[in-house]
């Protein structure tokens, strides 16, 4: 009996210190208390605006939320966007969560990611885990970037998926002279009136870790060659 509690012992501080190693692995370089956000437009917003504020925050939205944004909160020269821009390195820590676009609801995309190559003074970083920004992001015309547009910033999106947007160009996602990373992610049903239903690289870089984009209309990825891994 001895013998076995001692195993169960070891296997208990095992996997205790495997938990401690993934979580720090996993958290952001400035740490931050996670601040939970109920299952409302108003609460997301506020969160977002008071993370900005604070120089960076973790928001730990409600599991299986549906966030359905019913107008836009924020403003750029790029056309309006659902969520205030993010100007500081913010991670939205999700299960099952989606934002959207409310239906009848002006057009406007759902993320917007903001960094000093292209916005000068901010220094946006987008972490998201379990997030779906989707069902209806639609940025103004001539305006890019449906679901997310990410304008000098840098994202990393884990466990997530970009679909049912549209735009003239980056259906789901645009990029310009920032970078985005997608892990075990999908970018999928996403529209463009005229190059990349799924994602348009304007400049900086996409990279593709165990992701799938497909299904995207007229294409998936722009210009071609753009991003590595995706036809």
């Amino acid at each position: 009996m001895r013998t076995v509690r001692t195993l169960r012992s070891l296997l208990g501080i095992c996997a205790l210190t495997l938990g401690l190693t993934v979580a720090m692995a996993a958290a952001p370089t400035k740490a931050h208390a996670q601040v939970p956000v109920l299952c409302s437009e108003t609460s997301l917003v506020n969160a977002i605006n008071s993370a900005n504020a604070a120089d960076g925050e973790t928001l730990a939205l409600f599991p299986f939320c549906t966030y359905q944004l019913t107008s836009a909160h924020g403003t750029s020269p790029h056309g309006a966007v659902g969520l205030p821009p993010i100007t500081t390195p913010i991670t939205l820590l999700g299960m099952g969560v989606t934002i959207t676009r409310a239906p009848g609801a002006p057009a406007f995309r759902i993320l917007q990611v903001e960094g000093a190559a292209n916005v000068p003074g901010t220094k946006g970083q987008l972490s998201a885990v379990g997030l779906t920004p989707s069902a209806g992001g639609s940025a103004v015309s001539p305006y890019p970037g449906g679901g997310l547009s990410n304008l000098g910033g840098t994202v990393s999106m884990l466990s997530s998926a970009v679909t049912g947007n549209s735009a003239i160009a980056g259906g789901g996602i645009y990029n310009d002279n920032g970078s985005i990373t997608l892990t075990t992610s999908s970018v999928t049903g996403n529209e463009a009136t005229s190059s990349g239903g799924g994602i348009y690289v304007n400049s900086g870089g996409v990279t593709l870790l165990g992701t799938s984009v497909r299904d995207n209309t007229p294409d998936n990825c722009a210009p071609s060659g753009s991003v590595m891994g995706c036809t």
